[in-house]
Parts: C-alpha cells; structure tokens; sequence
C-alpha cells in the first residue's frame, strides 16, 4: 500500500466499525463494503483503524495488522489511513507503530496508556511518545481524555510533548468540557509550529467546530461521514444557516450514540448501520453486548428523523 507521504492530519476523518461474525471472528467482506461505503463520501482527509470503534482493545495483534492489510487494499490507495495505537506499555505501543508504519499507514492515533488512570507526570507522557516516535517517522495524534479519566493530559504536559516530540502533529480532543477545548484551539493551534486540533466532541461537534478546529476525528462517521463533511464545510464557509440545517440532522442521532454508557456508542453505530441496510449484523465482541430491542428502536427512530431512513421505517422491526 502507498502511504500517503505529505499527509498532515486534519479534516474530516471518520473512524470506521469493524463487522464480526457471529463465532466473533473478523467478516473481512462485510468490512471491505464498508469501508468503501465510508470512503466513498466527498470530503474526506482520511480513515482511522484500530481504534476504538474498530473494537480495538479486543482484537490481537495479528488481527491488528490483518485490520490494516485489508484496509490498504480496499482503500489505501486513494484515502490515507490513520492507525490506532493501542497499548497500557511503551515497548508494545512501539512495536505497533513500526506494524503500522511497514504497512503503510499515514499517521498513527496514540491512545493514553491505562496505568495514567493511577496517576501520571508529564515525563511519563513525553516518554510513552518519544518511544513511539523513535519507532516511526510518521505524524502522531495525542487522543486527548478528559482530565477527569486521569489519562488526559494536563496543559502544562501537552506542551511539554509538542516541544520535545516534533512528531506530534495534532490532538484528537475528546477534552469533554468547552472551556478545555476552547484552551486546546486558542493555544495549541497558535504555536510556533503548525498543530491541530482535531474534533471528537461528537456530542456537540457543531458547537465544537465553531470554535476554530482544524478538523474532525469521529467514530460516527462510519454512519454519517457525509453529514459531518457537509457540516464542516459549512463551518468553514461561515455559513451558519447551513450548519444549523445540517446539525438538526445530526443532534438525534448524537444524543442516541453518546448516550450512558459510552463504552456502547459503537454498539449504536453498528446496529444504526444495519438499520440502514449497511451491515448484515450487528455483533460486538465481549466484553460489549448486544443492546437491547428497545434502545435499537430509539436508534431507528433517531435515523428517521435524521432522514437517513424513511418514515415508514418507524414502525417496521
């Protein structure tokens, strides 16, 4: 797969679903449709893979590294692909940038270690990264949590490893409150070197985007990456009728994914997909359950009034 050489992260990047079989194992077809459908949308910068929407906290390394292999050949050769990085240990995580890097991924996602949850200082922040970028010359995303997770980085820190990891190039930011994010934007977005700001505020993403992001990182894409491409031009444009016409299409279906437990918004995406006649089935991998009967038609309900599906579509079940 050609990687996509001058790739700088910004823009419209959906996180696409991973489909599995019901015995759990990968439907490699079901994906390949997918991610065509996904990348198939007008306006895109890129995919992410291994990531959590792809479930990717249950899948193996091998199956990682399969997960990228068939998404360069579906659609590498045209849309850059952004690889997860997943992993509680700096070794590992560095073992799978250089998985990444070979198979031609463009850039790479670093999620927070799980061990931050007990605390963290910013040396152990810049050092997760540095081992990363020492594996990779590829252009790395901080996924930003919110400070309240103990994995989010504190601002002093993610200063800290913009100025001693020239790699870094953006954060996913998932910050959580409006006056973090807007920090993230006025701050990080006007340093002395080029960094942005990718949106994953997909509960509020018009709000978000407002504030001046320089893109949009989100694993609903994988249900409505047109809408959200539409919706970020129209931002861009200073065209606020638009926007607003255009995120009444998305507020159902965001208060639907992003509903408690948010460990379930990918579970929503999948049975929002076959909903709409995209996956053959919905099925998650454990320790993720099927949802129940009821929160599905609240889904269903939800895509016809986002116009994805038609009315008559209410009823049916």
């Amino acid at each position: 797969m050609p990687r996509h050489s001058a790739y700088v992260p910004h823009g419209v990047i959906p996180a696409v679903l991973l489909p599995f079989f019901d015995d759990l194992s990968i439907d490699e077809a079901s994906f390949r449709k997918h991610l065509r459908d996904v990348t198939a949308v007008e306006g895109l910068s890129a995919i992410t893979i291994n990531a959590h929407s792809t479930e990717v906290a249950s899948c193996t390394f091998d199956e990682q590294r399969s997960v990228l292999e068939i998404a360069g050949e579906e659609v590498g050769s045209k849309t850059p692909i952004v690889n997860g990085i997943w992993a509680d240990g700096s070794v590992e995580a560095a073992r799978l940038a250089k998985m990444a890097t070979a198979g031609g991924a463009s850039a790479l996602l670093v999620f927070p270690p799980a061990p931050f949850t007990l605390g963290q200082h910013a040396g152990m922040a810049v050092e997760h990264f540095r081992r990363i970028a020492d594996a990779t010359d590829l252009p790395l995303i901080a996924f930003q949590y919110p400070l309240a997770t103990g994995q989010g980085y504190p601002n002093e820190t993610i200063l800290r490893m913009i100025e001693e990891i020239p790699t870094l190039k953006a954060i996913k930011d998932w910050a959580g409150t409006v006056q973090q994010h807007e920090w993230h934007v006025r701050t990080l977005q006007n340093l002395s070197r080029p960094f942005n700001v990718l949106s994953t505020q997909s509960s509020w993403l018009m709000a978000s985007l407002t504030l001046g992001c320089k893109g949009l990182l989100s694993g609903s894409g994988s249900v409505i990456a047109d809408l959200q491409a539409q919706l970020f031009r129209a931002v861009q444009a200073n065209d606020l009728a638009t926007a607003r016409a255009l995120n009444d299409r998305i507020y159902p279906l965001a208060t639907v994914f992003y509903a408690q437990p948010w460990v379930d918004m990918h579970n929503r995406m999948k049975e929002a997909l076959v909903l709409m006649g995209k996956l053959p089935r919905a099925v998650v991998r454990p320790p993720l359950v099927k949802i129940e009967r009821a929160e599905i038609e609240r889904i269903r309900k939800a895509l016809v009034e986002a116009k994805l599906l038609p009315a008559t579509s209410a009823k049916a079940a």
